[in-house]
């Protein structure tokens, strides 16, 4: 089932995720509902924040919707290692229309458990590396908007201003 994705400036997106106890039923079906609602919105990966749950849980597969080729759950994904940096050009499902620059880590290791309860080790580096450290940014409650300087967010903050006020007249509220 496709899941809604909420929109900053939405206050759970700014919420530190709680780790996940146990692998249940209910878990297994969130996450195939995320994949779902992540290839559906052609992104390359999904946090569970995104999607109102305030758990450690992420969908990635940056080869994206129309591959599907290297789909990858974590769930209590942490970053234990990395190195150099880089310049990443990025967007973000919960940001419609905002795109940045970030400075990101050039490789990570990341440690978690898939969907099964088995640990996870992955060491990435280039584009699965971005995704990953965006991915995990979410479950910390940052956002690509928290990344940028005070002026570029103070201007895309308007931009969502006048969409919402557009929605209320729309509305007819």
């Amino acid at each position: 089932m496709k899941l809604d994705i909420l929109k900053y400036p939405d206050p759970n997106l700014a919420e530190k995720c709680a780790v996940v106890e146990k692998i249940t039923p209910e878990l297994k079906k969130l996450i195939d509902d995320m994949v779902e609602t992540m290839y559906e919105d052609d992104g390359v990966g999904l946090a569970a924040p995104q999607i109102g749950e305030k758990i450690r849980l992420i969908v990635i597969d940056p080869s994206g919707p129309k591959n599907r080729e290297d789909l990858q759950i974590i769930i209590n994904p942490e970053i234990i290692a990395s190195e150099g940096k880089v310049d990443s050009e990025e967007s973000c499902l919960s940001c419609p229309t905002f795109s940045c620059v970030i400075k990101r880590s050039e490789k990570v290791t990341v440690t978690g458990m898939d969907e099964n309860g088995n640990d996870l080790k992955i060491e990435a580096d280039e584009f699965l590396a971005i995704v990953l450290q965006h991915e995990i940014d979410h479950l910390d409650g940052t956002l690509i908007v928290n990344r940028v300087g005070r002026l570029k967010k103070s201007m895309y903050d308007k931009k969502i201003k006048k969409w919402q006020q557009q929605e209320k007249i729309d509305a007819g509220e």
